[in-house]
């Protein structure tokens, strides 16, 4: 595993986020590998890294060959993004799930692919439905899944392997949360024949059920603070210490490679 990541990152271009390797593309180049790779139907996945995720690799060894093994770690969260500008990549930009999902259907729709959605609710997905076919009417949907929030059985993940793969679904959206959706990507690469994409809450943000933060706080890395105020119960805690870590561990990381 280890000879394997390390022949990976040898093609590609990004630098080391805490412990996590993320890569230096733009909007055109992650999206051209995602047509690639789903043209010719290669079992991929990719991991869009957010602070709460690099984090998580830092500390758990299980969840850092995650990861590690994704063939796109993407920078999702803005501070992830300026870290590789501060790491020799001034211009890259934050790339995250829900905007990378839209603008792949629109991808998809213009080459014919078709899109699997396997995640979150059923009222969710099915408002998700009516929301893609407005905006992408021609866009072949193969097929959406609603999980059951517990684990499953080996005969009940292999049948919904079986039937992502009979659907011919050249892409696979996976809406199932942080980490859940990576360790998931990562035991079905070579089973799920299609192009994985974990993209959090971004089934919820388009199909309504899910208030976005303003497109301001997106941009000056604030979106955390809106889901705070939105979720304090649930997030209190994660982006108390998460938040923290980062900039403690990844400040002095930047200190020691300047001295």
């Amino acid at each position: 595993m280890y000879l394997q990541t390390v022949r990976q990152r040898a093609r590609r271009s990004g630098a080391t986020v805490l412990s996590s390797f993320i890569d230096a593309v733009d909007w055109d180049q992650a999206l051209a590998r995602l047509a690639t790779w789903a043209r010719l139907r290669e079992s991929r996945y990719v991991c869009l890294c957010n602070v709460h995720s690099v984090v998580t690799a830092e500390q758990d060894p299980a969840f850092h060959e995650v990861i590690a093994g994704a063939d796109m770690a993407l920078p999702d969260g803005a501070p992830v993004a300026w870290s590789l500008q501060q790491s020799g990549f001034p211009e890259q930009q934050r790339i995250n799930g829900p905007d990378l999902m839209w603008r792949y259907m629109r991808v998809a729709e213009e080459l014919g692919q078709s899109v699997f959605f396997y995640g979150s609710s059923e009222d969710t997905l099915r408002q998700l439905r009516q929301a893609v076919a407005r905006q992408f009417p021609t866009l072949r949907v193969a097929g959406m899944m609603s999980p059951p929030f517990r684990e499953l059985s080996a005969e009940e993940d292999q049948a919904h392997v079986d039937a992502i793969n009979r659907s011919g679904a050249h892409v696979v959206f996976v809406g199932l949360g942080c980490p859940k959706q990576e360790v998931w990507m990562a035991q079905h690469k070579g089973r799920v024949q299609g192009v994985m994409l974990g993209v959090g809450a971004a089934f919820d943000y388009h199909a309504g059920t899910l208030r976005r933060a303003p497109v301001w706080m997106q941009n000056h890395g604030l979106e955390w603070a809106y889901r705070l105020a939105s979720e304090p119960r649930r997030l209190f805690k994660r982006y108390l210490v998460t938040n923290t870590t980062f900039v403690w561990k990844q400040g002095l990381k930047m200190l020691q490679g300047r001295f």
